[in-house]
């Protein structure tokens, strides 16, 4: 695999015109956006994807969205929509923001979709090293879920806000 490149953004969300390689330190001020894609199928159920055990971050915990870093040229929604499509498969032309949380210690600014669907449920593909096993769960079997330890919390703080919205 080669370099990773990504555009550097200042806190406020705007470029900074320098690019970032990622694995390497970020210049204290500057940040990065990662895109993460949460995914309801239009009969109600959430999609959680569960991570790869050789994944340095959190390995074979479940995650409720497809994510990742925005590459170097992209803007977030083409970010979110290619790992969307990456990770599991599902293809949209239509993204609806639900956040944008900075995170200053990671140096991220964390941008959030919600992915409305009516794919097949068993199209859902797995995206090697990335990805392992997935799963749809009707809204309390995945409000339980997320509260359950198996799935990551600080992904879920940055969706509870959204979740509230549709109790």
């Amino acid at each position: 695999m080669g370099i990773e490149l990504w555009d550097a953004y200042k806190s406020d969300g705007s470029l900074a015109g320098i690019d970032l390689i990622r694995g390497q330190p970020i210049p204290d001020g500057l940040c990065h956006i990662v895109c993460e894609i949460l995914v309801r199928h239009t009969d109600g159920e959430f999609l959680l994807m569960q991570r790869d055990f050789n994944k340095e971050g959190y390995p074979g915990m479940y995650e409720a969205s497809a994510g990742g870093s925005v590459l170097k040229g992209e803007n977030s929604i083409d970010g979110a929509m290619r790992e969307l499509k990456e990770e599991t498969g599902i293809t949209t032309d239509s993204l609806i923001p639900i956040y944008c949380v900075m995170n200053d210690n990671r140096k991220v600014i964390y941008h959030g979709f919600l992915c409305v669907t009516d794919c097949d449920k068993s199209s859902v593909t797995l995206q090697e090293g990335e990805t392992i096993s997935y799963m749809w769960l009707d809204k309390n079997e995945f409000f339980e879920f997320i509260n359950s330890g198996k799935h990551i919390g600080k992904h879920k703080d940055r969706i509870t806000p959204y979740l509230e919205s549709i109790k």
